[in-house]
């Protein structure tokens, strides 16, 4: 008996054991969108996950550190870190002030791409000297920011400073102060801003190959960044072992960012971004992959158990008191340190202003230990005017190789590319464990465990020797996913379960004639099991009417950057390696299965491959991936478009992490220089495409 709202008409004729007319496949939804989360609603920068601290010891969260770190290196392209190239620092041009100096800085974090700063160092101290590394944030022309006399006059009026000159120029006065206290200190440009005109600020990271090669505005001035503490790290004057970072908005995510990444940074104090709702609004703020699944106040936890002090203002961070700090105290307090984490709301518009700076002086005099009399006050200084900071002049002109966007990518892939094939080479172990990591985190996947894959089915009838169809939809455990299947199991099945893995999805199980395809009939004649799937926006999986590419569209034109979608959520693409991971791992848990093979052919190759990439539950996995590389995905929008793919090597570099099972590739073309790093033991290539049959074959002869 037919049930009409599992299939669309079922009509079976028995015979040799096998399903021999289906009127045209399964359907799941009967003809519905199917309920699936990730259809109704993505995260953003507006938008992203909750922070949810549920670790129940040190040893967890220390297990979701690690990763989140690897997470944000990944995504910034920074895994492996790149090479360290002579910073070759120019200091000149002493400025004298009451109790400090100011110096002009540059040196190149790039071959051709140069920081540029001034460094402030406090008079009449010897010694090894505390620091603070100060990245600056958006404001008006960097640190060379100049308030309007009537804007600094409201300043003052509203309480937020107390001095005309705090008020007109609140960086040179946070830094003074600093160097007042004590501290050297490097305030650093942001790319694009003040002396930093090589590289407009937003511009020259956005197009398909950047994502494809994960580089990004974000991902060059963390790298920045870590240069920066290289070179005050460098000084004479510093104390390495207490060196702080603090930077407001902008420079606030910079500070996180560096401190999750970089384990030198003693103490540090982000400024007016550390929240739950907006994440940072600007291409500079947002990197692919870099927030999936986690969120700035997760992300400023990795620097526990260091001292962090925050503040918040009248603007997105102004729950910072009653949601981030008892977030940020629970990780602390694994650590047995609720007291080194503290973060503080004053009813001012987003700022760094002189009420804030003043928690920050007296954060630091208590954790670099700068002996200072509490509660520190800051003092009037003498502002120098800006254009008195640039660091470039008649006798110290910018760098005649100093290079634009185009020049520094091309840098970056090289340097890049061969230290990924010098790795390959000398420790493919090595290589293996950092592609399959970058991998984990492009994917933002893994193979899901016994009971985390639930199924909402019904079984189909039981056909002429024994033979079941059965279909319904699979989810994450909490997940709300909804993954139309169907499996045909043959009676005395042998234990093996056939991943069948197409672009159509489960449909491709039958012909036009409705009838299953000679392969499956050969699979099932054999006694295997055959699962298939209707991966993410395939089959039954589309919405009537709409263009997989539209998927996250909105997002992708957002500054038309296409990071404000791949930095909050999985692609298409990666939703697809999601789901077959999952199909994978419900197989694999039936009570009697011994054994997963998987067919994938056409543009559900690469699908199939980073899943084997991924997990150790298949034993044989056989691919056609009709020509098919990275590199031919132009458009952010592309359903084939995974951040990072050509920088991990592309098709190629992805099989050389296979390392479990055996599996075929067909229809592939390997360089030479990555065909060393494959393991001929786990990997077959073949040059030549591959039919149904070709690799159905080809799963028997093993």
């Amino acid at each position: 008996m037919c049930n009409s709202t599992l299939w669309a008409c079922v009509v079976v004729v028995l015979g040799a054991g096998v399903l021999k007319a289906v009127d045209f496949g399964p359907r799941v939804f009967d003809g519905k969108v199917p309920d699936d989360r990730r259809l109704q609603r993505f995260n953003d920068v507006d938008h992203p996950v909750v922070f949810q601290p549920s670790f129940t010891d040190k040893a967890a969260w220390e297990n979701r550190r690690r990763q989140l770190r690897e997470q944000v290196l990944v995504a910034e392209g920074l895994w492996p870190m790149p090479p360290r190239t002579p910073l070759n620092p120019v200091i000149h041009g002493k400025i004298d002030r009451d109790g400090y100096t100011i110096e002009k800085v540059f040196f190149a974090s790039y071959p051709g791409h140069y920081v540029s700063g001034n460094l402030y160092r406090p008079r009449n101290r010897s010694g090894k000297l505390p620091a603070v590394l100060s990245p600056h944030g958006h404001w008006n022309n960097g640190r060379m920011y100049e308030n309007s006399d009537d804007a600094a006059e409201k300043q003052v009026q509203i309480g937020a400073e107390q001095t005309m000159d705090g008020a007109k120029y609140p960086l040179q006065a946070r830094c003074a102060m600093l160097a007042r206290m004590g501290c050297v200190v490097f305030h650093y440009d942001m790319v694009g801003y003040a002396d930093s005109t090589q590289i407009e600020h937003r511009a020259g990271f956005t197009d398909a190959e950047a994502i494809l090669r994960l580089q990004s505005f974000m991902g060059l001035q963390t790298w920045n960044s870590i240069r920066a503490l290289d070179f005050l790290s460098s000084l004479e004057d510093v104390d390495p072992n207490r060196i702080a970072v603090t930077g407001a908005s902008g420079g606030g995510t910079q500070t996180f960012t560096l401190c999750a990444v970089d384990d030198r940074p003693a103490a540090a104090f982000p400024a007016v971004m550390v929240s739950e709702d907006m994440q940072g609004g600007c291409i500079c703020e947002n990197a692919p992959l870099l927030r999936v699944g986690t969120n700035n106040i997760e992300l400023a936890a990795i620097f526990a158990p260091k001292p962090l002090g925050m503040s918040a203002a009248d603007d997105w961070t102004r729950a910072m008191e009653v949601d981030a700090v008892p977030k940020l105290q629970t990780i602390y307090g694994l650590f047995g340190a609720k007291n080194l984490v503290m973060g503080k709301h004053f009813s001012f518009e987003h700022n760094y202003n002189q009420v804030s700076r003043e928690l920050m002086y007296n954060w630091f005099n208590e954790h670099l230990k700068l002996g200072q009399r509490s509660p520190v006050k800051e003092r009037p200084f003498e502002p120098v005017p800006p254009r008195q900071l640039s660091v470039y002049d008649d006798q110290h002109p910018r760098p005649s190789d100093a290079c634009d966007a185009t020049t520094l990518r091309k840098y970056m892939t090289e340097s890049s590319d061969a230290q990924l094939e010098q790795l390959a080479a000398s420790d493919p172990a090595e290589y293996r464990r950092i592609v399959r990591t970058a991998l984990r985190v492009m994917v933002h996947d893994r193979l899901p465990g016994v009971g985390e894959v639930v199924t909402g089915r019904s079984s189909g009838p039981a056909l002429d020797n024994g033979v079941v169809m059965e279909t319904g939809a699979l989810s994450r455990r909490s997940a709300g996913e909804a993954v139309p299947y169907v499996s045909l199991m043959p009676k005395d099945w042998n234990g093996t379960v056939v991943v069948w893995v197409h672009p159509d999805g489960k449909s491709s199980l039958f012909g036009d004639d409705g009838k299953p395809t000679e392969a499956v009939r050969k699979l099932l004649e054999a006694k295997d099991a055959v699962l298939g799937a209707d991966l993410f926006l395939t089959g039954e999986f589309v919405p009537a009417g709409e263009s997989v590419k539209k998927f996250g569209a909105a997002q992708y034109e957002r500054q038309n950057y296409a990071g404000f979608f791949f930095g909050y959520n999985r692609g298409v693409l990666a939703n697809r390696v999601h789901d077959l991971l999952t199909a994978i791992a419900f197989a694999r848990h039936w009570k009697e299965t011994k054994a997963i093979e998987v067919i994938a052919l056409g543009k559900s190759g690469p699908v199939a491959l980073l899943a084997q990439a991924l997990g150790d539950g298949v034993s044989r996995c056989a691919i056609d991936l009709a020509g098919f590389d990275f590199d031919q995905v132009q458009d952010p929008n592309d359903p084939m478009m995974i951040p990072g793919a050509l920088k991990y090597g592309g098709v190629a570099g992805l099989a050389a992490v296979c390392n479990t099972g055996q599996t075929l590739l067909a229809n592939a073309h390997v360089p030479d220089k990555i065909k060393r790093t494959i393991n001929g033991e786990h990997i077959v290539l073949r040059e030549e495409p591959a039919g149904e049959q070709d690799l159905l074959s080809w799963l028997a002869s093993q």
